[in-house]
């Protein structure tokens, strides 16, 4: 895979396929330069095509990810022909789990036996809405048999919200007071990877990973909707090997 991906950093059994793109490799003029894989934000369809044909080349992927039109919720796809989510499981080798993201948090599940995976996108609406615990309903095992790798999203000193965004949590996680901190005028900046952490600890989940970049700062590699506004799109894929 290209040295500008990432492959997450944890401990999953060998048949579990994870990676993220960033924003380096591909065919996109500004403000989508270069690897956008989004089909939805104003880039050339043709150029989109392009650089999801160079993921499933330099990926080597079995076949084509599950694409999803994500909408900011909580539901789970389960069926391959379903296209309109904002979390996809399945449990079937080849069947590639897919979320794409410029600011919010994709979240990567697998089970340790590495029967099931899911791709999460939770943004602040969906995590708040309980796209996490939704998608670990999916899974057989218990929570403490599911491990968690968070990707690139946009960091704690970048992500300023205002009281909604913070009592959408307070009313049913208390404990996320501590994920905001105020910076006058009942604006907060919040971090989404410490409430990420806070409703999967809360599941049972205890192996999480990653959690260590910020797409608003880390303009090099990230694309983020926040900064930029006009802007592309990184996936993030799960998938089982046979």
């Amino acid at each position: 895979m290209p040295d500008d991906w990432i492959t997450p950093d944890w401990p999953a059994p060998i048949q579990v396929r994870a990676l993220s793109t960033t924003r380096k490799g591909g065919f996109s003029p500004p403000p989508w330069d270069s690897f956008n894989l989004g089909d939805h934000v104003g880039d050339s369809p043709d150029l989109v095509q392009k650089n999801r044909a160079r993921l499933m080349a330099d990926a080597c992927l079995p076949a084509e990810p599950l694409w999803m039109e994500q909408v900011h919720g909580c539901g789970v796809l389960t069926r391959d022909c379903d296209s309109r989510g904002d979390a996809r499981f399945s449990n079937k080798p080849k069947e590639i789990c897919v979320v794409m993201t410029a600011d919010c948090l994709p979240v990567l599940l697998c089970d340790v036996r590495g029967s099931a995976v899911a791709a999460v996108h939770a943004g602040w609406r969906g995590l708040a809405a309980g796209v996490l615990e939704q998608a670990l309903d999916c899974f057989d095992p218990p929570a403490s048999a599911i491990m968690a790798w968070l990707g690139p999203a946009i960091g704690p000193t970048a992500f300023e919200v205002g009281e909604d965004v913070r009592e959408a949590f307070l009313r049913n996680q208390p404990r996320a007071e501590t994920a905001f901190i105020s910076c006058g005028q009942e604006k907060w900046l919040v971090d989404l990877y410490e409430l990420a952490r806070q409703r999967l600890y809360a599941r049972g989940v205890k192996r999480i990973y990653g959690g260590d970049h910020c797409t608003y700062t880390e303009s090099e590699y990230f694309f983020s909707y926040r900064r930029d506004g006009r802007t592309g799109r990184m996936a993030s894929l799960i998938w089982l090997e046979e």
